[in-house]
């Protein structure tokens, strides 16, 4: 939230009734400990022991208006409502203060104001605090995905004829960002780089119209949280927590969600975290399911970044000179990242090829992360084509059940399927899967040639001591969606087809007998797998 500023000569009689209000609950008395007083642009927080109590301001902003008693009144509840879908522990409830701004009784009646409740939390585990000490782990990233996709399967989708499916929705939170940042910028370099993105955001924005129809019919659009930045989430117990959601403007709630996942990844990005910012997408997507949202990612990456570009600008404006040459920094951060989003284009297809436990998802998750590409996962997906969950046990025998070769073929199909699409979108392609048979492999090889983008097979192998001993060791676990054992790999050791011909020049040979920091810092390795993207 934007800090607050000095209240205007004019400003209601409402306002000042709020600041004696706010300023007489900070007296000692009406609190077990004497709250510590904290004020944005739109309310006042008083924190006292374990719990903090927000007040809304009197104010109408055009894009708020908390103006009347009863607007307040609704908005505390729906900030109780939208909260409490992600962090129940922490909005407890919404309290009457009565009595007079000069002697309030809080719990008290007739009301003369209202606050929202919530357990008090320590600052320092605020997510972007967290990355900015590095305390944030690849398990943090892996369990915020969890929590954002599970959150998004439990919110029913707007209606098809909603305002909020229509594309003017759309349109106008976009173009509102490129009225307000010329007004606020000036200097001739800001204003070419500001044209070049609403010009590359209006070519994304038409390329994207089909998609955006599809969607929304497809149900999407959902009342989500709004504001999911790294400021916004905390973690409890080891566990990133969601919480102050969006609640004065549907508008900024109903969206796509995969605006909504965007809002982190651009932040991360932002921060110079790309690593952690395509494993946390990597992760959701997974999750979902949704890999057809990536069609419309690059606009939304670029629309979150314009959002905090505006912010920033507005506040250059509204602070002394030393802050408003970082805020005008950081606006010119934003905006050349939203010109990146909008127009780094690296297409590529890389399939992995490998016996089981020889480590194809270790290889593809730390490429994913080193290539801002997108991985698909066979096992994965084998299931969702069968309505399994990626860890369930799918009590198939070899060669039988989803291990048929009707099931193998149709899973490969499908792979095919998604990488074509994401390839279209211009992200780099990760297909992990065994790949053991020159057709299937061959398959890709032609769709990449179709495509006219770069094609790598990488080549992960292993002793077959090692490959037995992570089998043994996966299976005791029950964590991944493989469900090969030592019985299936000799069988596919067997079976499988060597690379031959135009495969040989395409490959790439990872040998993976080490742990993860072997196989990731295989500097020859990467090296190959960089000059076949060049």
């Amino acid at each position: 939230m934007m800090p607050a500023q000095p209240l205007p000569a004019n400003i209601s009689r409402d306002l000042l009734r709020q600041q004696q209000l706010v300023d007489a609950l900070c007296a000692p008395g009406y609190f077990p400990r004497k709250p510590k007083k904290e004020e944005t642009h739109i309310s006042w927080v008083l924190l006292t022991g374990r719990d903090a109590y927000k007040i809304k301001k009197a104010v109408n902003l055009g894009f708020l208006d908390f103006s009347t008693l009863e607007a307040r009144h609704f908005y505390c509840s729906e900030e109780l409502r939208l909260n409490r879908r992600l962090a129940p522990d922490l909005y407890l409830d919404v309290i009457a203060i009565g009595g007079s701004p000069e002697h309030p009784a809080p719990g008290g009646k007739p009301a003369i104001e209202y606050a929202v409740h919530m357990r008090r939390f320590p600052q320092t585990g605020l997510m972007d605090r967290m990355l900015a000490r590095g305390r944030i782990t690849p398990a943090h990233i892996d369990k915020l995905a969890a929590v954002i996709a599970g959150f998004h399967a439990t919110l029913p989708p707007a209606h098809a004829d909603s305002t909020h499916c229509a594309l003017p929705a759309i349109q106008e939170a976009v173009l509102h960002n490129f009225e307000v940042i010329p007004q606020l910028l000036g200097a001739p370099d800001d204003l070419a780089l500001l044209e070049a993105v609403h010009n590359a955001s209006a070519l994304e924005f038409t390329a994207s119209l089909p998609l955006f129809r599809l969607r929304a019919a497809a149900g999407f659009v959902r009342e989500c949280h709004g504001d999911l930045h790294l400021g916004n989430i905390v973690v409890l117990d080891d566990v990133p927590t969601p919480f102050d959601c969006i609640e004065f403007s549907a508008a900024l709630r109903w969206i796509d969600v995969i605006s909504e996942i965007s809002f982190t990844v651009m932040d991360l990005l932002h921060r110079n975290r790309p690593q952690l910012a395509w494993r946390l997408l990597n992760a959701y997507l997974e999750i979902t399911g949704d890999y057809q949202g990536c069609g419309v990612l690059r606009f939304y990456l670029a629309y979150r970044a314009m959002v905090r570009a505006k912010i920033a600008a507005i506040r250059a404006g509204q602070r002394g000179v030393a802050k408003a040459k970082q805020e005008l920094k950081s606006c010119r951060s934003y905006l050349a990242l939203a010109h990146d989003c909008l127009t780094r284009r690296r297409p590529a297809l890389i399939i992995t090829h490998g016996l089981p436990g020889s480590g194809k998802s270790t290889f593809a998750q730390i490429a994913l992360e080193r290539l801002g590409a997108i991985r698909i996962r066979s096992d994965v997906e084998r299931k969702r084509l069968f309505g399994l969950a990626a860890l369930a046990d799918s009590e198939s025998q070899t060669g039988a059940g989803i291990y048929s070769a009707d099931a193998t073929q149709r899973t490969y199909a499908r792979l095919q399927d998604l990488a074509r699409g994401l390839i279209a979108a211009g992200f780099p392609v990760i297909v992990d899967a065994a790949f053991l048979r020159h057709g299937e492999r061959e398959s890709f090889r032609a769709l990449a040639q179709e495509m006219a983008v770069p094609f790598v097979i990488a080549s992960v192998q292993a002793s077959a001591a090692v490959l037995a001993e992570r089998l043994e060791q996966r299976s005791r676990s029950g964590n991944d969606a493989s469900e090969a054992g030592i019985t299936v790999m000799q069988k596919l050791q067997l079976a499988q087809e060597p690379l031959r011909g135009l495969e040989l020049s395409a490959a790439v040979t990872f040998t993976n007998n080490g742990d993860v920091d072997a196989l990731r810092y295989d500097n020859e390795g990467w090296k190959s797998l960089d000059a076949h993207l060049a």
